[in-house]
């Protein structure tokens, strides 16, 4: 009677998981720079693991050129077998914990400042109190800096501005927004309920600066109107925006949201934006390089309900609303 035999493996270059998803990375984004951040390491350790694993494989894996890094042919060769490999081990990953389990992990959400001063607060409380495993990462700048960190799939889920009727078939409308014209306490003009957009030619206006939705947006209305719509100072600080307006007599435009602790207390007076009105959509997306995983989609689905409880409120008009 024949023994039984275990399975025979031969494994040396393949056995360090951790090299290939650094080649994985490099390899779908194309560049050192955005698999450093993707991958949460540094360039320089990056070069030398990429270093390495070519030494190991005694052949060059990728083609340096001036905008990053492409595969070469011994990369393109290995590259479904690596993706392969990845998925098999996630996947084992995945039986062994069990799919029963409480999402857990990091969750990095990147967002407009005026966004997330409603929003993030809630989010925490809930998160903590529901997903224990959960740990939130939140990371606030410009639209072009949101945008670029989407691209870069440095967060997992971007929270942002869409100056348009509908948002692209990957994102969820959340809610639609209207723009108001902020002015300081007592203004005459955004004491008004309502202000036509004609009003705002020649006023000294605070602005984000280019690149920028609102800006663009408000730009090409201006000229659609022939207006002169240029700012005295421009400033991507939602909180310098807020003070300069209170303190020094300026003019922004903004969502009530943004502003709505101080219209309330009488700091900042704010008139709705009409003829033609301004609208934005705020929409929701995962990066598509990383994916909706169960712990980002347990974050993705507190969003959505906290922009929908808020809508009571008059911040917004919710697109989950009936």
């Amino acid at each position: 009677m024949c023994s039984a035999k275990a399975t025979t493996l031969q494994l040396d270059i393949a056995s360090n998981l951790q090299k290939w998803r650094t080649f994985l990375a490099i390899a779908e984004l194309g560049s050192l720079t955005r698999a450093a951040l993707f991958l949460d390491s540094n360039q320089s350790l990056l070069s030398r693991q990429l270093n390495a694993l070519e030494r190991d494989c005694g052949a060059r894996l990728f083609n340096r050129t001036g905008r990053g890094v492409t595969l070469s042919d011994v990369g393109e060769r290995i590259f479904p077998h690596v993706k392969n490999l990845l998925a098999d081990a996630e996947q084992l990953e995945v039986e062994i914990r069990g799919e029963a389990r409480e999402p857990a992990g990091r969750v990095t959400v990147g967002s407009l400042p005026s966004i997330s001063g409603p929003i993030v607060g809630r989010l925490f409380q809930q998160i903590r109190a529901q997903f224990p495993g959960i740990h939130l990462k939140i990371l606030e700048g410009s639209s072009g800096q949101v945008e670029e960190w989407l691209a870069d799939a440095r967060v997992d889920i971007a929270i942002l501005y869409r100056y348009s009727h509908a948002v692209p078939e990957q994102e969820q409308a959340l809610a639609s927004v209207e723009s108001f014209l902020i002015g300081p306490a007592g203004d005459a003009l955004t004491s008004a309920p309502e202000v036509n957009f004609s009003a705002l030619h020649d006023l000294p206006f605070i602005l984000p600066g280019a690149p920028n939705g609102l800006r663009t947006t408000l730009d090409a209305l201006a000229r659609q109107e022939h207006m002169n719509l240029v700012p005295v100072i421009e400033a991507d600080s939602l909180p310098l925006m807020r003070s300069l307006v209170a303190q020094e007599g300026l003019y922004t435009v903004l969502p009530i949201h943004a502003v709505w602790s101080e219209v309330q207390d009488g700091s900042l007076s704010a008139a709705r934006i009409v003829n033609p009105p301004l609208q934005r959509i705020v929409s929701m997306v995962f990066a598509r390089n990383k994916g909706p995983g169960r712990a980002a989609s347990a974050v993705a689905r507190q969003i959505a309900q906290i922009v929908d409880e808020q809508a009571h409120a008059g911040m917004w008009r919710s697109t989950l609303q009936a």
